[in-house]
């Protein structure tokens, strides 16, 4: 498990920022996983963070940890994923998602791959990139 999944497993909910038009819109998101080194994220294909994403896929990840004053940045580009057996272990690390998508072909179910990522950890000692 990779330092960035880590620290954004214990923090809970994350939040998402994504381009709308000319201006940013951020939402919290609660599942993720790490899969097979990368980051995914999923969402319905119904919802404006899917468009936004499909217009635009840069995006930014940010979780904090307010108790530790701790905090972690990633930006990336949002890859859709259509391969069913990466839904189903999006299924499988995140079994909430399966009140709105109960199977991996799912028609709304749409899953991002973080790509071309880059990411920061912010603790008391300072700022440093992760690998």
């Amino acid at each position: 498990m990779s330092e960035t999944f880590a620290f954004i497993k214990e923090c809970g909910p994350f939040f998402i920022s994504t381009i709308n038009g000319d201006a940013p819109a951020t939402r919290p998101f609660g599942g993720m996983m790490e899969y097979q080194g990368s980051l995914y994220v999923a969402t319905s294909n119904k919802k404006d963070v899917y468009a936004q994403l499909k217009a635009n896929p840069k995006v930014q990840i940010v979780s904090l940890k307010a108790a530790e004053k701790a905090w972690i940045r990633v930006n990336g580009k949002a890859e859709e994923i259509f391969d069913l057996d990466e839904k189903q272990a999006m299924l499988d690390a995140c079994p909430p998602l399966l009140k709105n998508f109960p199977t991996k072909d799912t028609p709304t179910l749409a899953l991002f791959k973080i790509a071309e990522m880059t990411c920061y950890l912010y603790s008391g000692g300072g700022m440093r990139q992760l690998a």
